[in-house]
This record gives C-alpha cells, structure tokens and sequence, in this order.
C-alpha cells in the first residue's frame, strides 16, 4: 500500500482508542514496527502491536470464543481498524518480537494524551531508500500469499511444518454448487446472497467435497453444518483467519484446517489446507 494511506490507517486507530470504547479501554501500550517504521514508500502492511489488560466480561468472551472454536481477538481488531485492512496486528507479543531482535517504536502508552500519539506518528517519515522489509518464517507453500497470510499465523505454520507435523496444500478456489442439499440450505441460512463469506463458504465445501471429504464431519467458521456443537471431526473451514487462536489445538487434536484467506465477491480466492501428519 502507499505509506499516505499506511498513515491514516494508524490515524483512524489512535482516533478509535481515544473514543476509548470497550474492548480498546483495555489496550495499555501500542508499538508500530516492520517497513513503515523504517520510512518504506510503499509498506506491505503496518505491523502493530497491542499490548492489553483484562476485565471481568474479556475473559468470559475469551473463555466462551476458545469453547467454540472462535478467535478471542476479532472484536478488538474491528474496533481497532473498522472495516479497513491494512494493518497486522500481534497481541501481546512485545516481549517475543523484542527476544527475535525487532525495533519497536511506542505509539501510544495508556495514561498518555493522545496528541503525543499522534506527534510520534508525524515523526515517522519517509526514507525513499527503505523498501518493504523481507517477510520472516517464510514456506515455499506462501510464496505469492505473503499478505494474505499474517505473520502470527506464518509462523505457527512454519514451526510446524518444520517438525514434519503438517503439510500446507495451497489451493485455488473455483466456483461451483455443494452438493449435499443440507451443507447448501445451511450457507443459504447464514449468508445473504452478495456476502463474499457465503461464496468463500461455498468455494471451500465444493472443494471438499472433490477431495472426497465427508460434509457431516466439517465444521464452518465456527459452525457444524448439521448442527452439531461437538468440535470437528476431521476439517475446519476458516474465513479469513477468524478461527486463528483455535487453529493449534485442531491441528493437535488431528483436525485438517482449510483457510480462506480473502473471501471476495467475484475475485478469484485462494486457501491454505493443512493437514496434520499421520502420527505413527
């Protein structure tokens, strides 16, 4: 993206946490780090990272998103960014970025007044010999999907897929009808006709399907399509990493894991399958 649009993406966001809504009154400290920082013209992304507290109703929403198969963290990233993208963000992971050698750059520390946010933010100026930094914890399996695929969820897969624990089967996806009539009525049921998640929903069953998956065994962002609440059996589909702080535990358990990483309306979409490998 062009760095004047990098800008006003991290604009809106100090304007957001200074209306200071749930969740964002629980963020204490907002680092910026990655291409933007060192003055990139035109930054993959903007790489943030949120350091936050806890409250009474974020853990019982934690506890009840981690029950269900849901991320934790999808609410505080829309209140975060809106409906713009843009922006990666890593939760809780100052201390991590900081033992791998990263610069981080304070934005923000609660406590402060938000005009010194955006006085940092002013300071941060182009350096037209910076170009977008090397993306880390790359497979060959990512390689045109380095945006689509956020740095959190890189290297979990990297990590595993270097213990031999998964395979990563890039595919892309092509319209078509689901077969089964009850996994149809129920994408039909949750997504109106235009919404890019019911074509992603569909792209993905139809490619099961073709695999030979059993539709009975799937759970879809979030959801049984039979009904069922039990966790899946064999494959969970994900919409843009909405699941993601689910997906380790899945993979742990044996579940297969198909990631639609940008559901679109009419553009062509691509997944991830990843497979556990057969323990022996």
């Amino acid at each position: 993206m062009k760095r004047e649009r990098a800008t006003r993406l991290l604009a809106d966001m100090i304007t957001r946490l200074e209306g200071g809504a749930w969740p964002l009154g629980l963020v204490e400290e907002v680092y910026v780090f990655g291409s933007y920082v060192r003055g990139a013209l035109e930054p993959n992304d903007v790489d943030v990272v949120i350091e936050h507290g806890t409250d009474k109703r974020w853990l019982g929403e934690s506890l009840d998103a981690s029950i269900n198969g849901r991320d934790a963290y999808v609410g505080m990233r829309q209140a975060l960014r809106g409906r713009a993208r843009g922006i990666s963000f890593q939760f809780r992971g100052r201390s991590s970025l900081q033992d791998e050698g990263f610069e981080l750059f304070l934005l923000w520390r609660k406590g402060e007044p938000f005009s010194l946010a955006r006085e940092r933010l002013a300071s941060l100026t182009a350096n037209p010999e910076a170009g977008p930094a090397p993306r880390d914890h790359m497979l060959t399996e990512f390689e045109g999907l380095e945006s689509p695929v956020p740095r959190p969820a890189r290297i979990e897969l990297f990590n595993r897929h270097a213990k031999g624990k998964i395979t990563i089967t890039p595919l892309k996806l092509l319209d078509g009808d689901i077969e089964d009539p009850e996994a149809a009525r129920h994408v039909r049921r949750r997504w109106v006709e235009t919404s890019p998640l019911r074509r992603a929903a569909t792209c993905a069953l139809v490619a099961l399907e073709q695999r030979g998956v059993d539709l009975g065994e799937v759970t879809l962002h979030g959801q049984r399509l039979f009904g069922r609440d039990q966790p899946a059996e064999r494959c969970f589909v994900d919409l843009a990493w909405n699941g993601f702080g689910y997906m380790g535990r899945l993979l742990d358990d044996g579940v297969a894991w198909l990631e639609v990483m940008r559901p679109h309306r009419s553009k062509p979409m691509e997944a991830l399958l990843i497979e556990p490998t057969p323990r022996t």
